[in-house]
């Protein structure tokens, strides 16, 4: 029997379409997020040179001396070392080492949260500039998304606007190195896991190995086309909507032809730390899952479950 497939969407349709595009737009990403926890992007409005640029930058990044990446940690900011972060509830560390980059404080803004201070490679300016600029675009497309979502959930328009709009999102740059050779068997490139935000919208990776569980237990392939996007959802939304929008789990696994390096540039879309999760009127059906809580306590404690924070 054939497998199924996640759903590709067209971004245009939304941005650029009838209001019935629009309306037809949302019903099936929410469907496509249900079923999956997944969906594909073509047609988005990221710039395709950009994310062409982005990549290469990536690779020269990570091509540096440890030493140099070394110099450049900031917690969560700049650079994480290989073996640092394991899924929850996981012994064992992902074989990867990334970069964080994230909002950047805006002198006068009346901005609530203090928001911690970027780290760029000194004496590359081009870096700053693409990044800040792949941040905003792929920023940009998660605000699209959660608009489009707002109809389907029997919200307001705008209504996720001043949840995201001041929040700590967070762009990372990530590579998974060619497995080591005495590399611990139980190690993965990166194991199962849900994201905890509102939403993740992927640069489609360098390279083979994304899946994820699907509603039948079964791991599947997320494949699609260079330069598209890839989105899930994350248990912030799950929190949010009472399980109407789950949280989807989903891994990288060892290749298992050459082991070559994989990229991958995923922006995690945060609201605000002050946003209450408890869930909307209209996802509470027979009753809430789960007690309240705040979009920035949820983080802080996976943060610690994954070995990102004390």
């Amino acid at each position: 029997m054939r497998r199924e497939r996640v759903p590709e969407l067209s971004l245009a349709d939304y941005l650029h379409g009838p209001a019935t595009a629009r309306d037809a737009f949302g019903t099936e990403l929410l469907h496509g997020l249900q079923r999956f926890g997944f969906v594909i992007l073509r047609d988005h409005a990221v710039s395709l040179d950009l994310l062409d640029e982005a990549y290469a930058l990536a690779q020269a990044l990570f091509a540096r001396s440890l030493a140099n990446k070394l110099a450049h940690r900031g917690g969560l900011r700049g650079y994480t070392a290989f073996g640092t972060e394991h899924a929850k509830d996981s012994p064992h560390p992902d074989l990867k080492e990334f970069w964080q980059i994230g909002r950047e404080a805006v002198p006068g803004s009346a901005v609530a949260e203090p928001l911690p201070p970027d780290v760029w490679p000194q004496g590359w300016p081009r870096f700053r500039e693409v990044f800040l600029a792949l941040y905003a675009g792929l920023e940009q497309t998660g605000r699209s998304l959660l608009g489009a979502l707002v109809p389907g959930l029997g919200l307001a328009p705008g209504y996720f606007e001043p949840l995201v709009r001041d929040g700590d999102s967070i762009l990372w740059l990530i590579h998974y190195p060619p497995v080591p050779a005495d590399a611990d068997p139980h190690c993965v490139r990166a194991a199962a896991h849900a994201d905890i935000n509102f939403l993740t919208i992927l640069v489609a990776a360098r390279g083979p190995g994304l899946e994820l569980l699907d509603r039948d237990g079964q791991w599947l392939p997320v494949e699609t086309r260079p330069r598209n996007l890839i989105v899930d959802s994350g248990g912030t939304l799950a929190r949010l909507t009472n399980g109407v929008i789950p949280a989807t789990k989903h891994r990288v696994v060892n290749p298992t032809g050459p082991h070559i390096s994989r990229y991958s540039m995923p922006i995690f879309m945060h609201p605000t730390s002050s946003t209450s999760l408890a869930c909307l009127p209209s996802c509470r059906g027979a009753g809430e899952r789960w007690p309240p809580i705040t979009a920035g306590e949820l983080l802080a404690q996976r943060l610690r479950e994954i070995g990102l924070a004390r």
